[in-house]
């Protein structure tokens, strides 16, 4: 147990011990969690001794201070009871990962990977890096982009309750122009790679726009995600062309409005985040070459910016690596590295909205809450960097009445830190206990039933 969070449990009976979410909460079950302070993100504060109680999968009520847990217990007649003494520890909404990828995870061998490997190697992977996604506190994420629709498949299973994941909301596959950053064909040979369509989500028409989101509504996606600019990753030569053409971007941005779903462009490069931004996307990503107009464009439309640091300060450290990426993406995970996150930090200093957001799959999934800490040295104040994984994301997410808060009503999520993260924001990095719509899957730092 670590010396700086002492968890206590009185309880006759323990909370449900469900590692995979299988036997979710009853009405009937209570748990008491007494917190030595809580991050209120809504009001902006950090607050005192605080008690959380939890009925079911929901918040039930917050009171100061401590209260007696016995009256608690009473009630939870023909259900579990707990109660949770955290002695110095945070108690936070569970966060949310904006930018997730939880089909894949970065390996040298990922580019030969894909022809030995099959759609069902790729999803069964998946419920690794979902659980350890779950674990380091984020209890929610947005995956953008993945090659079959797995992250479908596995949104259905974590909701069903047969593996343990975070909520997932999917954009299925990422939308593109034929060459660009999201063709799956990149640097194959040429009897291999074929002509991706708009069934792919390979577009190179406002009419071929509207053809893939349709397709994307049937696939059964709930946000889509498009590629107006080069990426690091892709075998192509450039990570920040324009790859989109702005009728292109509207009619993705018109006919996905039509079918209530939210549109995060994917832009690495100025010219790309500026059609975006016209085009009517909800969220630039990555924004590495932002430049002023990019910005106050940003803030006339109300876009969200999610930046991406880790993704990018991880991909500069393997480029230095001989052999980890073809010498092509090498040289664009050079370029982009060292400028990242001086560009979260301007955009900040601007006004632009931020969400918090990872691009987990290029780094090693579960270490997503390294972003706070590149968010702050980038001179993100760490209130506004804890509401960007919290709130705000909630609100890019279109779901402020569900999520990103410990309020009465909303979803129970509650994670827990050593300390207080306003005070050293490496604290997010070392969640000691994970609570998903009531059912605690990590405690005193340790995975619930393993």
């Amino acid at each position: 147990m670590s010396a700086r969070l002492a968890i206590a449990l009185v309880a006759a009976a323990a909370l449900p011990v469900v590692a995979t979410g299988a036997d979710a909460p009853s009405s009937h079950d209570i748990s008491v969690l007494h917190c030595a302070r809580l991050f209120d993100p809504s009001a902006g504060k950090m607050l005192g001794e605080t008690t959380v109680i939890v009925e079911g999968d929901r918040i039930k009520e917050i009171r100061a201070g401590a209260v007696d847990p016995e009256s608690y217990r009473q009630a939870a007649t023909g259900g579990h009871f707990s109660y949770v003494n955290f002695t110095d520890a945070t108690c936070l909404p569970g966060l949310i990962d904006s930018h997730t990828h939880l089909t894949s995870e970065t390996s040298p061998t990922g580019y030969t990977d894909q022809f030995r490997w099959n759609t069902a190697d790729y999803a069964i992977r998946s419920t690794v890096y979902a659980k350890r996604t779950l674990l380091a506190g984020f209890t929610t994420v947005r995956n953008l982009g993945d090659n079959q629709n797995e992250s479908i498949a596995l949104r259905n299973a974590i909701n069903a309750g047969i593996v343990p994941g975070p909520r997932i909301y999917t954009a299925g596959k990422a939308i593109g122009s034929t060459g660009g950053h999201a063709d799956p064909t990149d640097g194959y040979r040429m009897d291999l790679a074929g002509d991706p369509g708009s069934k792919d989500g390979i577009i190179n028409s406002p009419e071929d726009a509207i053809k893939t989101v349709r397709q994307h509504y049937k696939e059964g996606v709930d946000l889509l995600k498009i590629m107006p600019s080069g990426g690091v990753l892709d075998e192509s030569a450039s990570v920040d062309n324009a790859q989109m053409t702005i009728e292109e971007i509207k009619a993705v941005v018109t006919a996905a409005h039509d079918y209530g779903y939210t549109v995060a462009a994917h832009a690495h490069g100025a010219e790309a985040i500026r059609r975006a931004v016209i085009g009517g996307v909800d969220s630039i990503e990555h924004g590495t070459f932002m430049n002023d107009e990019d910005m106050k464009l940003m803030k006339e439309h109300g876009t969200w910016y999610v930046p991406t640091i880790v993704a990018g300060k991880y991909v500069q450290q393997m480029a230095e690596k001989p052999g980890y990426y073809p010498p092509q993406v090498a040289a664009k995970a050079k370029q982009v590295g060292p400028i990242i996150q001086a560009t979260a930090g301007k955009a900040y200093k601007a006004g632009v909205k931020i969400a918090f957001g990872t691009d987990a799959a290029v780094y090693p999934h579960g270490q997503n809450a390294r972003e706070f800490q590149y968010m702050v040295e980038a001179g993100i104040p760490p209130m506004v960097a804890l509401q960007s994984a919290t709130t705000h994301a909630a609100e890019l997410l279109h779901k402020s009445n569900e999520l990103g808060q410990i309020a009465v009503g909303r979803h129970a999520d509650v994670i827990a830190v050593p300390g207080n993260p306003l005070d050293d924001i490496t604290a997010m990095q070392r969640v000691s206990f994970v609570m998903k719509d009531g059912v605690v899957y990590k405690q005193n730092g340790a995975t619930v039933g393993e």
